[in-house]
C-alpha cells in the first residue's frame, strides 16, 4: 500500500535517539500566550465555582454524549465555571500561570471561542474568551446556531444546545519549540481542555458532546481566523439536555 501524507508525517516527525532536532530555544521570537482583543466590549464573569461539588467517580460514570436539549438556558455562573475548568488558569507559580489543562512545554497553543444560543443575562453572539482576565470579549452579536450547524455538517444539536464552544490553535505558540512535531501535541492539548468541558459540564447537570466534524473554512470564518496561522480544530456543545 502507497505511503500516504498523513504516514509520513507521523514517520518523519518521530523521535528517534541520537537525533532529536531542535537547538538553542529563540526567546526573543517565542510567540505571546494569550491571544486579546484590546478593542471589544469586555463582560465580566461571576465566580467560577460550583454550587455544588460531585465526586470525580460520579462525574466519570455519569458522562455521556448528549445530542438532545431542552430549551432551557443555562447561566451565566454555568457558562464561567464550563470556561475555567476547560482552560482557565489554575495557580500562578514562580511567575507563571498554570491552566486546569495540560499543555507541552507550558505553551497553550489552544484559544477558546464560544457561539451563544440560551445564556441567561448574555446576548447571543460570537465571544472569544480572555484566559488571562477570566473574562468574555464581545466580537459579534446575533444568532449564529445556525451557521455554525450548517458548518459542521448541518449538526443541529450546534444550533439547540445552549452554548458552542469552538477551540482554535494558534500553531506558531508550539512551533516556536517543537517544529513540526508540535502538531501532534497540539492536537493532544485540544482533547485534555475538551475532556475538562465533558467533565466539568457533568457535574453541572449540565450536557456536552464533542464534535471533530466541520467544515474548516466555513467554522474559521464565523470566529474570523485566517486558517492558516491560527484556525479551529475542534469544538463541543454544551445545554441542560432534554
Amino acid at each position: 500500500m502507497a505511503e500516504g501524507s498523513e504516514d509520513k508525517f507521523q514517520k518523519e516527525t518521530t523521535y528517534v535517539r541520537g537525533r532529536l532536532s531542535g537547538g538553542a530555544l529563540n526567546w526573543v521570537s517565542r510567540p505571546g500566550l494569550y491571544k486579546e482583543y484590546p478593542d471589544s466590549k469586555k463582560i465580566r464573569l461571576p465566580s467560577s465555582e460550583p454550587v455544588e461539588s460531585m465526586l470525580l467517580d460520579e462525574v466519570l460514570k455519569k458522562r455521556r454524549s448528549v445530542r438532545r436539549f431542552s430549551q432551557k438556558p443555562i447561566t451565566k455562573g454555568q457558562l464561567s465555571y464550563l470556561l475555567w475548568a476547560s482552560s482557565g488558569i489554575q495557580r500562578r507559580e514562580r511567575g507563571y500561570d498554570f491552566r486546569t489543562a495540560p499543555s507541552a512545554g507550558a505553551l497553550y497553543p489552544i484559544e477558546t471561542y464560544i457561539v451563544v444560543n440560551r445564556v441567561e443575562d448574555l446576548a447571543r453572539g460570537v465571544y472569544h474568551y480572555s484566559v488571562k482576565s477570566h473574562l468574555l470579549e464581545e466580537l459579534k452579536l446575533g444568532d449564529f446556531g445556525g451557521d455554525v450547524a450548517l458548518a459542521a455538517l448541518e449538526q443541529r444539536i450546534c444550533s439547540e444546545s445552549a452554548v458552542v464552544f469552538i477551540w482554535t490553535a494558534v500553531f506558531a505558540r508550539s512551533k516556536w519549540k517543537y517544529k513540526q512535531r508540535a502538531y501532534r501535541y497540539i492536537y493532544l492539548d485540544a482533547g485534555h481542555i475538551g475532556q475538562n468541558l465533558a467533565l466539568s459540564a457533568t457535574s453541572l447537570g449540565l450536557g456536552s458532546c464533542q464534535v471533530g466534524a466541520f467544515y474548516d473554512d466555513e467554522m474559521n470564518k464565523i470566529v474570523d481566523v485566517d486558517g492558516v496561522e491560527e484556525s479551529v480544530i475542534y469544538m463541543s456543545v454544551v445545554g441542560c439536555p432534554q
